[in-house]
């Protein structure tokens, strides 16, 4: 389990260590959101491209969906934009939504197409 981390003030920011903890507390808040559709959680399923933390803790995260016509295409981006502010440390949150490179089965871990029967 990752340590606690200390809130960043304007005086303090993060070291390198401290990012990588930080990012590592993002990518499990992100394995909560499921998508609506495929029972599995979006960080494993593909749909998060990039995860920048700065030293301020300023969090962007760049995600795409399975298709320009997800149901969810609306609301999505912004559950995931809630999630990460919500994350201990964060500071703000900030979510690009792309379609480049556009969601493809390859972009899913191994482990999700093997629990899909696709492996």
């Amino acid at each position: 389990m990752p340590e606690k981390l200390e809130p960043v003030t304007e005086e303090r920011t993060l070291n390198a260590i401290e990012i990588n903890l930080l990012k590592a507390e993002v990518v499990e808040s992100l394995r909560e959101i499921y998508d609506p559709e495929i029972p599995v959680n979006i960080y494993d399923l593909g749909l998060i491209y990039d995860i920048d933390v700065s030293p301020n803790a300023d969090v962007q995260v760049v995600m795409t969906l399975t298709s320009p016509a997800c149901p969810v295409a609306e609301s999505l981006p912004g559950d995931v934009q809630e999630k990460v502010r919500q994350t201990r440390g964060v500071k703000s949150a900030y979510v690009e939504l792309t379609w480049d490179p556009p969601f493809t089965l390859e972009m899913m871990s191994d482990e999700v197409k093997l629990m899909l029967g696709l492996l």
